[in-house]
């Protein structure tokens, strides 16, 4: 296959893959496409340690690193990275402990124990996520990718100074006009149905629509894709190629827990929602006794980014800890429906690639005999 994007990058097949699991990253760009880290979870030590793994195992093969740098959030612009945590924890009100504290004895959830804590806030606002991107651009990646708003000057700048694509995910026209305005490189047109953050506008309108606006800059469509025909689709909307994500968590690959995998395995396409209880910006993942506690009737209400992670990352830890059948949930988007058996990432990309083949050869002929 031969797109703007496979030249750009030197791959076989436009087909990027989000993961913040090191194996998926690396075999994707290994069978020809472009494998993705998401940082956000991994402190610089932890994010090195992934990104040296990730060089001794693709060999030549482009790979990229996504990080989370919001446009806005609590605290932006007035934050000193030293005593950041303190500072927004001071803004998490009492009433929100509170009821996180009804939720977990609720459903019966241990506490930690005495010398166990969760993390720290990690990459949810510029100031922390910086570390990340200088952690990133020591290595050999190919791409830098941000979510939530454009990517700070002079991060563009440096990137490119490496020779370092820069991409960055959007949900409305008038975002991927600015971050074209910012200096970047590739947008990701992410829609309604996708994993994670997203917007309001579907992907098959939203594709066309940015493809429209920021030509000739290459568009990536993202959402709803999980299949040879809907990569196709894609790509007859105008996208260069297309950005997956929620695919490669059932994986054999994939490092989710037993648990989260026979919860994704049985899923049908509507049994996620679109949140604020994860971050504090909607963010579409599956549908659990967590989600519906934030958007029931009984919730104070979410919290802005990044008091809510804050707020409740420690419930999630002792959730995921515990494996709390009734709480346990992740990211995940609509195709999560057709996610139905394990499959090791190789053959993932080759049912891919053979069912493009297959609807392309059908569009020919339906042309050819028209």
């Amino acid at each position: 296959m031969k797109t703007r994007i496979c030249e750009m990058f030197g791959i076989d097949l436009p087909i990027f893959a989000f993961s913040h699991c090191r194996d998926v990253v690396a075999e994707v760009s290994k069978a020809g496409g472009f494998g993705v880290l998401g940082a956000l979870y991994f402190t610089p030590e932890e994010l090195e340690q992934e990104l040296a793994w990730i060089d001794d195992h693709v060999g030549d093969r482009p790979y990229g690193v996504d990080v989370v740098m919001p446009a806005s959030y609590a605290g932006a612009g007035n934050l000193d990275p030293a005593t950041m945590n303190a500072k927004l924890a001071e803004m998490i009100p009492q009433g929100h402990r509170d009821y996180i504290d009804s939720v977990m004895s609720k459903y019966n959830v241990p506490e930690l124990p005495a010398d166990e804590k969760p993390r720290d806030l990690l990459g949810w606002t510029e100031e922390s996520a910086r570390p990340q991107v200088e952690v990133a651009m020591s290595h050999p990646i190919g791409l830098l990718v941000n979510a939530l708003g454009p990517p700070p000057t002079d991060i563009v700048d440096l990137a490119h100074e490496k020779g370092i694509k820069v991409a960055a995910l959007v949900g409305r026209t008038d975002q991927a006009v600015k971050q074209v305005e910012q200096g970047v490189d590739i947008i990701v047109a992410q829609g309604y149905e996708a994993g994670g953050h997203t917007g309001e506008i579907a992907s098959m309108v939203l594709t066309p629509e940015i493809v429209d606006a920021i030509a000739p800059v290459p568009v990536l469509s993202a959402g709803g894709i999980g299949t040879g025909r809907q990569m196709a689709a894609a790509l007859a909307l105008g996208a260069d190629g297309v950005w997956t994500g929620s695919i490669w968590l059932t994986t054999t690959e994939s490092d989710m827990t037993p648990m989260m995998i026979e919860k994704l395995l049985a899923a049908r396409s509507n049994e996620t929602v679109r949140s604020r209880s994860l971050t504090g910006k909607p963010a579409r993942q599956l549908k659990t006794a967590w989600t519906e506690a934030w958007d029931g009737p009984e919730s104070p209400g979410t919290l802005p980014m990044p008091l809510q992670f804050m707020a409740t990352s420690e419930a999630y830890h002792r959730i995921n800890k515990f494996q709390v059948p009734e709480l346990v949930g992740a990211p995940v988007g609509q195709i999560v429906g057709r996610m139905n058996s394990r499959k090791p990432v190789k053959e993932v990309i080759y049912e891919l690639v053979d069912e493009f083949v297959e609807a392309s050869e059908k569009l020919s002929r339906l042309t050819e005999e028209g």
